[in-house]
């Protein structure tokens, strides 16, 4: 899927309303792909106002609204995810969101929504300059990509 950065917001609002408490999306891509842009999206969907912040220095940061999102950046913790209790935010009451989620491997659960950002440039379409895949790890999060298509 090609988006502009409007596109991309309306289309993660939609995502942030279908999803439910201890949902877990994985977010995948270099440095200015959109990752933090996508999770602002998600909190309109959850009806957060805050604004948010990549948590790139604070490893996470919590936001209130119809369920709790918790904004992960798993980038400086490195191969130690038990520097912090990740457990806690991933089966707790919220939303976890893990930018960087593929540098934790096999710590990741066996289930979540994987979101790969890939920046292109399109001579024919300036407008739209990101582009995403959902890749779907287990039942739930199959049923939550058809729900998007």
């Amino acid at each position: 899927m090609k988006f502009n950065e409007k596109e991309m917001l309306a289309f993660a609002e939609k995502l942030g309303r279908k999803i439910e408490a201890q949902d877990i999306i994985v977010l995948t891509g270099e440095l200015g792909a959109g990752k933090t842009t996508f999770v602002k999206g998600l909190a309109l969907g959850l009806d957060i106002a805050q604004m948010i912040k990549s948590p790139t220095y604070t490893i996470v940061r919590e936001y209130e609204g119809r369920l709790p999102l918790y904004h992960m950046d798993v980038y400086r913790i490195g191969d130690d995810p038990d520097s912090f209790d990740m457990d806690d935010y991933l089966f707790g009451d919220g939303v976890s969101v893990i930018e960087w989620g593929e540098l934790l491997g096999k710590d990741l659960p066996d289930d979540y929504l994987e979101i790969v950002f890939d920046k292109y440039v399109d001579s024919f379409d300036t407008d739209a300059n990101r582009a995403i895949s959902l890749i779907a790890h287990g039942e739930r999060y199959e049923k939550l990509v058809q729900e998007l298509d």
